[in-house]
């Protein structure tokens, strides 16, 4: 644990340094195919200003024929990071249903969390993210030209560091048409992790996410690639549209 809070810290410190990228809304729906399942599924992707000064929404929801998943974060960008205030996660259907909520205080340095009807608290350091506020951070960091990128994440009653590569630019086929897009990868320790995730972010859209791919350890594989879009009130569209 101190491990993570000191390398936490550093990475707090180091993000500030990135350009100040401009958060713009967006809505994106996107079509899920599960390679090893006989059904798709839909998700949708949303970011918009929340009802106080300076507070943005983000919200994702995935749904299948059995499961359904909804996941949102208040946040606000402070110091040129994003910094959550607020987070919910709620599954149903396959597996065991699960809850969480968390509520950032970051004038006391806490967090305060729940899950599977047990309350915890974890301390808070500058940089540290929701498991929703980090993939924008991602969006906007990425955006920042960086190459290389660390988050230090509150997942459930722990905390994780989660380093990701660029790995170069790639045109994507969406249902939109072709999108410029800057290609991204999730770094794992091969000893503690099989699993692979790849995303995909607009160039040309304020790097709206437009393609995700996931491998689990087990070799089950699921992409979910953008469907339609809007940024900043613009229809997105692609190069041969």
């Amino acid at each position: 644990m101190l491990r993570i809070l000191l390398t936490g810290l550093f990475i707090g410190l180091c993000s500030m340094k990135a350009a100040a990228v401009e958060l713009l809304p967006f809505q994106a729906s996107y079509v899920a195919d599960w390679k090893q399942l006989a059904f798709n599924g839909s998700a949708e992707r949303s970011l918009q200003k929340g009802k106080n000064t300076g507070e943005w929404l983000l919200s994702f929801e995935a749904s299948m024929l059995v499961a359904g998943m909804r996941e949102s974060s208040l946040l606000r960008v402070e110091n040129n990071q994003i910094q959550p205030l607020a987070y919910n996660y709620q599954r149903t259907g396959l597996g065991k249903a699960k809850k969480i909520e968390q509520t950032f205080n970051w004038q006391t340095l806490q967090m305060q969390g729940s899950e599977k009807n047990k309350s915890f608290t974890l301390p808070l350091l500058p940089g540290m993210q929701d498991k929703s506020s980090y993939q924008l951070a991602l969006q906007r960091d990425v955006a920042s030209g960086l190459k290389t990128l660390h988050y230090t994440v509150i997942d459930g009653d722990d905390v994780d560091v989660y380093d990701f590569r660029v790995l170069g630019t790639e045109v994507v086929d969406t249902e939109v048409g072709q999108l410029n897009t800057v290609k991204v990868e999730r770094v794992r320790e091969p000893s503690k992790s099989q699993r692979k995730t790849t995303l995909w972010f607009a160039s040309d859209w304020n790097y709206l996410l437009v393609k995700l791919n996931q491998i689990e350890k087990d070799g089950k594989e699921y992409t979910i690639l953008l469907e339609e879009g809007m940024v900043n009130g613009n229809k997105v569209k692609g190069l041969n549209r």
